[in-house]
């Protein structure tokens, strides 16, 4: 048995980093996973709506508010799929309306436009994602599919 080297001590930071960085591929990985999923939420549902209930979206915050549906949908079946528990797809899924329903006030008060509206609505919901992630990491991290 050889004494531990300064070789030995190189290979194991490089395994400590190696780790470190799948791990935040990994969280990445999950985010963007989340992402694509939410547009095709958004992209399967929409001409459901369209069909189901023509003119439904005609209003702006009708239609945000019908396009942030969709995207959960997406989101939450596929955090379904990757064996997610509710607990962290419900706190996703609050992540992505909120910013909506807080912009809701504003444009209704004619403060923002529907453009302001939508825009800005995306715009806080994958910051939002990110920080309900940010505030659960070993769900995202660790989690094993």
């Amino acid at each position: 048995m050889r004494a531990a080297g300064r070789f030995d001590t190189l290979c194991g930071m490089t395994d400590t980093t190696s780790l470190r960085s799948r791990s935040y591929l990994r969280f990445a990985g999950h985010y963007v996973e989340m992402v694509v999923a939410m547009f095709v939420g958004m992209f399967v549902l929409a001409p459901v709506w369209s069909f189901a209930a023509p003119g439904l979206v005609a209003r702006d915050d009708v239609g945000a508010l019908v396009m942030a549906f969709d995207m959960t949908v997406g989101m939450v079946l596929w955090m379904r799929v990757r064996r997610h528990a509710w607990r962290p797809i419900v706190e996703m899924s609050v992540a992505m309306v909120a910013p909506f329903v807080v912009l809701l006030v504003p444009y209704w008060l004619g403060a923002v436009s529907g453009e302001t509206l939508m825009m800005a609505g995306h715009t806080l919901m994958f910051a939002t994602m990110l920080l309900a992630m940010l505030l659960r990491p070993a769900e995202y991290l660790h989690h094993r599919h």
